[in-house]
């Protein structure tokens, strides 16, 4: 690329951080094999990240010689994901079978001199001389001011996993934080474990887990993919979220007119989502509590003052939570035309990894599917989650009165570290009287 320093040595290509603050990423499949010779830019890879598929392109022209993992390999960021042919050597094609440990080795391994550096493809198909995660004993120098380091909880995660206290790590990244090449490279910094005194443990083993019934197996699935980001969402939520639900019904049978007369006016279809979406901004203008991210990291609850709704969408790959930015500046019309936009680019697997980050609170239409009632898991790091159900007809009562009436089920999880239960149910009173009186929000 133009204006940027390329090093000497394009023999190997590392696997780029996709998305701020990532460690990892799945292998979904190669679109090269050895011997191949790819242009700059040039698609190489599909890797699936924590929140979309992405293209890793080639950061320069030449010929692949080695393909650094396989289909579902979970592939760290900084290791080598391809090699290259030297420049004007004849290319020797080899698979990452026949030479696994070559594959294995991290940026900091890779020995990479000062003023070589390493080149880090971004996903706009740009490049930077990322000298920064160049091997160097003085970045872990013992003499580092104790203190708390910043840090990502995956990051400190990698740091406990190799028993390594992460304040005595130097934070390469942005503002300091200290990044997973940075763990990397100080756990296989001999020279700075040594000069700090401090003494490697071993890796805990886990409990292995309970032998698993094979007999009348039909077919085997690979937990890879969109499933396996999504149960390791759930699972972070669950393990750390104090997870609490509240369930009540609004009456939208006047609702249900005014999307009706929508409808008409428009020329088009509209779902009750957009007007329970517009309900809830409102709501979390009154209640600003539910409309924030618990940074655990930092201790820290982090209220937001946009809304950024997250919606959840069914796909064939599994469920995916698409954002809309700034949703209570939008009409209904524009919610619906936004809901369908993000929803088509969930199932094509276009979705951008931006436009699935940045949630403040997430709304799940279970009763798309004939669902009533539900216990949705909190969208972590946010702290709350509206479910709506099936809307029925149901007799109801008022003011002494018997009529036919559409009734709405509504399902809250708030995280009990952040939201109390009464201010939940508050919460969903006002949700709910919105939704009573739709000529309040959607004048």
């Amino acid at each position: 690329m133009a204006g940027l320093k390329q090093p000497a040595d394009k023999s190997h290509f590392l696997l780029p951080d996709l998305g701020e603050g990532l460690v990892e990423a799945e292998l979904i499949r190669w679109l090269v094999k050895p011997g191949d010779t790819v242009k700059e830019s040039q698609a190489i890879a599909e890797m699936q990240t924590d929140k979309a598929l992405v293209e890793v392109p080639s950061p320069w022209a030449g010929t692949i010689t080695e393909l650094c993992g396989k289909d579902g390999d979970i592939i760290k960021v900084a290791a080598v994901l391809v090699r290259y042919a030297p420049q004007g050597a004849k290319a020797t094609a080899v698979t990452s079978e026949a030479k696994p440990s070559a594959c294995l080795s991290s940026q900091a391994a890779a020995g990479a001199s000062e003023d070589q550096g390493t080149v880090v493809g971004s996903m706009a198909g740009t490049l930077e001389v990322a000298s920064r995660f160049a091997r160097k004993a003085e970045e872990h120098a013992p003499n580092k001011a104790p203190g708390k380091s910043l840090a990502t909880p995956a990051v400190r995660r990698i740091a406990k996993e190799l028993a390594i206290d992460i304040n005595r790590v130097d934070g390469t990244g942005r503002g300091g934080r200290v990044t997973a090449t940075d763990v990397a490279s100080f756990a296989q910094s001999a020279a700075g474990s040594a000069a700090s005194g401090f003494a490697a443990r071993a890796v805990p083993v886990p409990s292995p887990l309970p032998p698993v019934d094979k007999d009348g197996v039909s077919q085997r699935i690979p937990f890879r993919g969109v499933r396996r980001k999504i149960a390791e969402a759930l699972a972070r939520s669950v393990q750390t979220a104090v997870h609490f639900t509240a369930v009540d019904e609004a009456d939208i049978t006047a609702l249900d007119a005014k999307r009706r007369e929508y409808s008409r006016v428009i020329g088009e279809k509209l779902s009750t989502l957009p007007f329970v979406m517009l309900a809830v901004c409102r709501a979390l203008r009154a209640f600003p509590s539910l409309n924030a991210n618990v940074d655990d990291a930092a201790n820290e609850i982090l209220i937001k003052g946009v809304i950024n709704l997250g919606v959840a969408v069914d796909t064939p790959s599994g469920l995916m939570v698409p954002v809309i930015r700034d949703a209570d500046r939008k009409s209904p019309l524009e919610l619906g035309t936004a809901i369908k936009t993000l929803a088509s680019k969930c199932k094509d697997r276009s979705i951008t990894r931006e436009e699935s980050m940045g949630g403040t609170f997430t709304i799940s239409n279970v009763g798309s599917y004939g669902g009533m009632f539900a216990t949705p898991i909190i969208n972590y790091p946010e702290v709350a989650i509206l479910a709506a159900g099936r809307s029925r007809e149901r007799v109801l009562v008022k003011d002494g009165k018997f009529y036919a009436g559409l009734v709405l089920p509504l399902s809250i999880s708030c995280d009990h570290r952040v939201v109390d239960g009464a201010e939940a149910v508050r919460f969903l009173n006002e949700v709910i009287r919105l939704l009573e009186h739709p000529s309040e929000f959607t004048k």
